[in-house]
């Protein structure tokens, strides 16, 4: 084959595999946004954007579509190409699903400690495993797969913050405010979300701005994470060897590229227990589980909207319902697995309880 005709057989395959990408798209639904109310605090508007609804059954769904079509538009990828992601698992999850639809080759470059239900996911979508003892290996491990298989790391870290269009195109933040608008505080005065590459928040606080919003963004962080130290001195970069959050999908031991510090307002740092309490409690209020990465934004939520009480002020607070809890039945929901992490869980879920009970 000519280049000539081997250029626009590429470029023809690429036209296509955007096409079903967005063919996918077309054919889902945007994801539901739950008020929780307050009695409590009346005067305080509680919603969950439920992201767990995506066919993959996470917020990373959106990241995945939005990774896949950069690295086609930039012709990172080809019909023959292998696709690579270092990645805790959700993100992987949904890389699968769309490498499948398009018939490439996937490999997932894990931590040894994934939930098992998320490696059976990566499979189930016609991924590979490669997992790592050591977390802060994957990049490295992620790059040299890529290089021998000829292949493209996605590398979410990177290139999350920009990927996604933060002005618009049903992004996650112009979906949370349009469906706000009927609401009593149609304006949120917070939005709260996680951090793990930083493209959730990089997105929401540039859309905040652009739509010259008076809404603030509040990144909740697990306690061992390097983001809400970096956000306070930027000098910390790295987390000593030896510190790792358990809560999946959130918080890192480096700083992300796509971690953007000056579009967040406040950060607020939460506890591992604190935020498998609030995990519990959210799944009893709601009749079904979540993750949790979810817990930790809900026990940011109370921070504020206790401040808020305090304050006498009125308005909402939107936070991210990140995933559903059905990966996490031999972990967050296993209370001998909890016990033997020496995590004491009970006290915040009464804590939580009380705030959210109907």
């Amino acid at each position: 084959m000519t280049a000539d005709k081997s250029d626009a057989a590429a470029r023809a395959w690429r036209a296509e595999a955007i096409r079903r990408i967005e063919a996918d798209y077309n054919r889902s639904a945007d994801t539901h946004l739950i008020r929780i109310d307050l009695p409590r605090h009346p005067d305080i508007k509680l919603y969950l954007k439920d992201e767990s609804s995506h066919p993959t059954g996470s917020l990373k769904h959106r990241l995945a579509r939005s990774l896949f079509l950069y690295a086609l538009c930039n012709a990172w990828i080809g019909p023959d190409t292998c696709v690579i992601e270092a990645s805790s698992g959700s993100t992987a999850v949904s890389e699968a699903y769309f490498a499948r639809m398009l018939g490439l080759r996937f490999i997932a470059v894990v931590p040894a400690t994934t939930a098992a239900p998320k490696l059976d996911a990566i499979r189930f979508h016609g991924g590979e495993i490669h997992a790592v003892d050591d977390p802060r290996t994957v990049y490295d491990v992620a790059h040299r797969l890529a290089s021998e298989t000829g292949g493209h790391y996605l590398d979410q870290f990177t290139y999350a913050e920009r990927a996604t269009d933060w002005r618009g195109n049903n992004n996650i933040a112009e979906s949370i405010f349009a469906q706000m608008s009927a609401e009593e505080y149609p304006v949120p005065m917070w939005v709260v979300c996680g951090a793990g590459t930083g493209g959730t928040s990089a997105t929401i606080g540039r859309y905040i701005g652009y739509q010259r919003h008076a809404t603030r963004l509040c990144v909740a962080d697990p306690v061992h994470s390097i983001f809400h130290r970096h956000f306070v001195d930027r000098n910390a970069v790295s987390l000593p060897e030896g510190h790792a959050s358990r809560i999946e999908g959130i918080g890192r031991p480096r700083v992300e590229p796509s971690f953007i510090p000056s579009v967040i307002d406040r950060m607020i740092a939460v506890e591992d227990a604190q935020s498998i309490g609030a995990m519990r409690a959210l799944s009893r209020r709601l009749g079904r589980r979540v993750g949790g990465s979810t817990g930790t934004n809900l026990v940011a939520c109370a921070q504020l909207i206790e401040e808020m009480s305090a304050q006498g002020e009125q308005g909402s607070i939107v936070t991210i319902l990140c995933d559903g809890g059905e990966r996490y039945g031999c972990t967050y929901y296993d209370d001998a697995w909890l016990s033997a992490c020496g995590v004491d869980w009970q006290a915040h879920e009464n804590a939580i309880a009380q705030m959210i009970s109907a």
